[in-house]
């Protein structure tokens, strides 16, 4: 299998085989997202990166080189960042690819290299990744939460990826939680504005400055002008130091976090819900005020039976996620 994960800064090329359930990623090499040159060139020095790479590896074991060859060939896996409809295979104007409108990067591939090729949204891929060979790996309701930068969402519903009728399912990160709160997904107070780096730094800024304003001393914040480096990093930091103006902040996050799960609870059903980034460095800070709130808010019968975990495939999740994209179109061409 070959994995495309394409981003705003770089982009992967990853080949990859399935053994006994399990994903072995076998080369992966990354090359700068190059923003002065078309989509379709940039797309070509990864298919370049690609060749490279098989060329490598035939080279290397000239004797197993049809096993691998058809390894390869299986199928090809397009992980990136939305809007794009993955039905039709084309990636439509993403905020962080400026420029990629209308590609076609489906149909392009596969004339390419004669081998069927599945794009879907970088939430969604990941989603499957952890659903097949991590933190969600034997359930049939799945949920994922990238909860890193922003909170996308994946949804695996019934055995199968549910991306909605046009890729906008599980964007609970745009559900306002409150009128007033820190901005995410373009919203105030969204949940992705209470429950993301982003997020976790706005309300850290907010409750500093209110604080410092009234001459009382912050411990992760010395004083007004440095109001602009507060970040989810150094909050968690004094955080897991003890230090109570920091941990107020997680536990805000934490509530927060709590109502939307509940949400998702009442609504979906899951078995698990597996949860990205923030979540697996900082989820003792989160867990115990998040707990409260679902139990409160979700219904007894549907939060019994729903695991809360963090994403096991940690910060290797975005090397998987292209591959899964490949492995479960190639397998029952459920995407």
């Amino acid at each position: 299998m070959i994995g495309f994960d394409i981003g705003g800064t770089k982009c992967a090329v990853s080949i990859g085989r399935e053994m006994d359930g399990e994903l072995k990623i076998l080369v992966k090499k990354n090359i700068p997202t190059d923003h002065t040159i078309s989509p379709y060139e940039m797309i070509d020095r990864m298919c370049g990166l690609a060749d490279e790479i098989m060329s490598e590896m035939l080279s290397e074991t000239p004797e197993q080189t049809a096993n691998i060859t058809d390894d390869i060939a299986d199928s090809i896996g397009i992980s990136c960042g939305g809007p794009l409809d993955s039905r039709t295979g084309v990636i439509l104007s993403p905020p962080n690819l400026p420029g990629w409108d209308n590609v076609h990067i489906v149909e392009y591939l596969e004339n390419r290299y004669h081998t069927r090729a599945y794009l879907q949204n970088d939430a969604n891929a990941c989603a499957v990744a952890e659903w097949l060979y991590g933190a969600g790996k034997g359930c049939q309701n799945m949920i994922f939460l990238t909860f890193g930068t922003g909170m996308g969402a994946g949804l695996i519903l019934n055995g199968q990826l549910y991306a909605g009728t046009n890729d906008n399912a599980g964007e609970i990160g745009h559900v306002r939680m409150q009128d007033f709160g820190p901005v995410g997904f373009g919203k105030a107070g969204s949940f992705e504005g209470f429950c993301s780096g982003s997020g976790l730094a706005q309300t850290g800024q907010m409750m500093a400055r209110e604080k410092l304003q009234m001459g009382k001393k912050v411990s992760y914040c010395a004083n007004l002008a440095e109001l602009n480096q507060i970040t989810a990093k150094s909050i968690a930091e004094y955080a897991n130091q003890g230090h109570e103006d920091a941990l107020a902040i997680y536990q805000v996050c934490g509530k927060m976090l709590g109502y939307g799960l509940s949400i998702l609870i009442d609504v979906l059903n899951p078995e698990r819900i597996v949860l990205g980034s923030i979540f697996q460095r900082s989820g003792h800070l989160l867990r115990s005020s998040m707990q409260e709130i679902i139990e409160k808010e979700a219904l007894t019968a549907a939060h019994s039976v729903c695991q809360i975990v963090p994403a096991l495939l940690e910060e290797n999740i975005g090397d998987y996620a292209a591959l899964a994209v490949a492995a479960v179109g190639g397998k029952k061409n459920a995407l």
